[in-house]
C-alpha cells in the first residue's frame, strides 16, 4: 500500500474562471506567459486532479534557466514543457537547477527525473526528507500509512475504501522519488544570475514546503502555501506532523511580514497582494476554527462528526456530496483544525476505539 503525495487541495475547489494578467486567458492556457522581465510562468497539465494545471515558472539567467517547480512527471507534461521552452528560444539543455517548493508529486516529479536526465541540481526542503524516506522503503509498508491517520480522525470506512482504491492502482515508479541534490535549510539566500530570491521555510501544506521571494522585483513564488482562490490542503502529510494547522498559520504571518509582493502561485492567477491574500487565509482558518468549535456540542466528536457539520469548499458543499478521497481529506482537515483548538485550550482530546474524540472544554 502507498501514500499518494500528489496532495489535492481544499476537497472539490476548482480555479474555474480564472484570468491571470499576464495572458489574459485562464491561467491554465498553455504557453510561455512573461509575468515580469526574465521571468516565464508555463502552466503544465495535471491528470486526476481538480486543480487541471501547475505553473512552472523559468527564471532566465545568463548562464541558463533556474526554474521554480517542475511539473508532474507525465509524458504530456515533458512535452508541453519542452514545447514551450523551444517556442522562446530555449531547450531542456538550457535548464540549470530547479527550485522545488515541496515534495508533492506535482511539483517535485518532473524536477527530479530531468535533473537525473540532465545532470542539474534539484533543491528541496530538508523537512521533506521524512516523506522521501518513506517512499523509498515502501516495499517496507503493509499499508496505505493514511489509514492510521484517518481511523484516528473517526473515518475509518473511509480509511477502508481508500484502501480498496489502493489496491487498483499501478506500482508507483520509484525513479521519480529520487532525493534531491541539495537540501534547503532555514531561511537564506539564494544567488539566480544577477537576481537574490530569499528561501522562507513555511511548514504547513508539508513540513518542508519553501517559498521564494524576490524583494527587488515585488514578487513571492508561492508554491502552494499562498494561492489566489483555493486553500492548500492542511494534514494530508506522512509521516503525521504535530500541528499542521499551526505551522501553518505561522508560516502565513511570517509571510505577511515580508513586503507586500505580486503572488505567483502554484495554481491559479497571478495575483496582486500577498498582503490581502495572507489575510483571507488566516481569516478563513479562523472561522473555520470557530466553526468547528461550535459543533463539539455537549458529548465527544471525532473530527469525521465534525467534518460532516462543514461546508466544503467556497460554494459550501455538504460533506456527503464530496468523493470518497476528498471525504478522507476533509476529516484529516478537521481533524488539524481541532488538534489547535486543544492546543489553544478550546478543546479537548480524548483516545476511543472509534478514533480521537474532541469535546468543548467542562462538557
Amino acid at each position: 500500500m502507498t501514500p499518494d503525495p500528489a496532495a489535492p487541495r481544499d476537497p472539490g475547489v476548482s480555479t474555474a474562471h480564472a484570468v491571470s494578467p499576464d495572458s489574459g486567458e485562464h491561467w491554465t492556457a498553455e504557453g510561455a506567459w512573461r509575468v515580469a522581465d526574465g521571468i516565464l510562468r508555463i502552466p503544465l497539465p495535471l491528470p486526476m486532479d481538480g486543480l487541471r494545471a501547475i505553473n512552472v515558472y523559468v527564471i532566465e539567467t545568463d548562464d541558463g534557466l533556474t526554474l521554480v517547480d517542475g511539473g508532474w512527471a507525465i509524458p504530456v507534461a515533458r512535452d508541453l514543457l519542452e514545447g514551450c521552452l523551444r517556442d522562446v528560444g530555449y531547450g531542456l539543455g538550457d535548464l540549470r537547477r530547479f527550485l522545488v517548493t515541496h515534495v508533492h508529486r506535482d511539483h517535485f516529479t518532473m524536477a527530479t527525473v530531468l535533473g537525473q536526465e540532465l545532470g542539474i541540481d534539484v533543491a528541496l526542503g530538508a523537512d521533506e526528507k521524512p516523506a522521501l524516506d518513506l517512499l523509498n522503503n515502501i516495499e517496507d509498508l503493509t499499508e496505505n500509512p493514511f489509514v492510521e491517520v484517518l481511523v484516528s480522525a473517526g473515518a475509518r470506512e473511509v480509511a477502508e475504501q481508500w484502501v480498496r482504491m489502493d489496491d487498483d492502482r499501478e506500482p508507483p515508479d520509484m525513479s521519480i522519488w529520487a532525493y534531491p541534490g541539495t537540501w534547503l535549510e532555514g531561511d537564506h539566500e539564494i544567488a539566480v544570475g544577477h537576481r537574490t530570491l530569499d528561501a522562507v521555510h513555511t511548514p504547513g501544506h508539508t513540513p518542508g514546503h519553501f517559498v521564494f521571494a524576490e524583494r527587488a522585483a515585488g514578487l513571492l513564488f508561492a508554491g502552494d502555501h499562498v494561492l489566489p482562490t483555493i486553500t492548500p490542503s492542511i494534514g494530508f502529510t506522512m509521516p503525521e506532523v504535530d500541528q499542521p494547522l499551526g505551522h501553518f498559520m505561522a508560516s502565513l504571518t511570517k509571510v505577511r511580514g515580508l513586503p507586500d509582493l505580486t503572488i505567483l502561485p502554484a495554481h491559479g492567477p497571478v495575483a496582486p497582494s500577498s498582503h490581502a491574500r495572507v489575510d483571507e487565509l488566516l481569516a478563513h482558518h479562523e472561522r473555520r476554527l470557530d466553526d468547528s468549535a461550535r459543533l463539539l456540542g455537549a458529548g465527544p466528536v471525532t473530527a469525521y462528526d465534525v467534518a460532516q457539520g462543514l461546508g466544503w469548499t467556497r460554494h459550501e458543499t455538504p460533506f456527503a456530496k464530496l468523493d470518497v478521497f476528498s471525504q478522507g481529506m476533509a476529516a484529516m482537515e478537521t481533524k488539524a483544525h481541532l488538534e489547535l483548538l486543544v492546543a489553544r485550550g478550546q478543546a479537548t482530546r480524548e483516545a476511543a476505539p472509534d478514533g480521537l474524540r474532541y469535546a468543548a472544554p467542562g462538557s
